[in-house]
């Protein structure tokens, strides 16, 4: 769900009146990206899960709003960085967190995967013991448990993101693009395996500031449903994609172009 309901960043895909309510409570103003990163902290854990499974099962998702305006801000910090985290340092950037600037972690390539086409693997193999992830003749390593099986609704990370890289791909495919492949492994390869890597470790490492912090929030006062404005129904509608204007540029002319 995009966080505005225009190109320009300026409609918030937020409740109207969330925001200001937000603001008199709280004393100050809270931004878009404060509330999505408060959302994305208090939901993006397992001890949320954990807690609250039986309510989800009918997949509503029902997010604990504090009162608490120190402690909202204080999720809401740690949330950004998160959204900073797992997009890559895409989005969220700011201080603290550089633009396309990826924590390094622990994990290292221990012996290169080959590049020849000849030696392209076409298996993987993990020891829990050693906390290895072999993959055709090459390795890497530290990689832990909870990183190898990190899993989002059920979709285990890095199998599935091996998987799509193997000589002979897993997974589906969405149009015959998917077979134009390299033939053999790449550096590329490995530097966005260890990216993925380094990415879940400080997603895992935070899991215990997470459930802490979910603690607080669930331990103090919280916003009840009738003490929120009612949704519009404008606003349960998606919103309306303007049409090319005549300044576009014609792309295709004529059929010879």
């Amino acid at each position: 769900m995009p966080l505005y309901r225009d190109s320009a960043g300026s409609q918030p895909n937020i409740l109207p009146g969330l925001l200001n309510l937000l603001r008199d409570e709280y004393g100050q103003q809270v931004s878009p990206e404060e509330l999505a990163g408060y959302v994305y902290a208090v939901l993006a854990q397992p001890e949320y899960t954990r807690r609250f499974g039986g309510e989800l099962a009918d997949r509503k998702v029902r997010v604990p709003l504090t009162k608490d305006g120190q402690l909202f801000f204080r999720v809401a910090q740690y949330g950004q960085w998160l959204i900073w985290l797992d997009t890559y340092a895409e989005r969220m950037a700011g201080e603290g967190r550089p633009k396309g600037r990826i924590p390094k972690g622990k994990a290292k390539c221990l012996k290169a995967v080959p590049d020849s086409q000849e030696q392209y693997p076409n298996e993987y193999e993990y020891s829990e013991k050693a906390e290895k992830l072999f993959v055709g003749a090459g390795s890497f390593g530290p990689v832990s448990p909870e990183v190898f099986e990190f899993e989002v609704s059920g979709l285990k990370v890095v199998k599935s993101w091996l998987g799509y890289r193997m000589r002979e791909r897993s997974g589906r495919k969405s149009s015959p693009l998917d077979d134009i492949r390299p033939r053999s492994w790449t550096h590329e390869f490995t530097r966005e395996l260890l990216e993925l890597f380094w990415v879940l470790e400080k997603t895992v490492e935070g899991y215990p500031r997470q459930k802490k912090l979910l603690e607080e929030v669930l331990a103090g006062d919280l916003f009840v449903a009738n003490e929120l404005p009612e949704v519009p129904d404008e606003a349960r509608k998606p919103p309306k994609v303007p049409k090319l204007g005549s300044e576009q540029p014609e792309f295709f002319e004529n059929e010879t172009d």
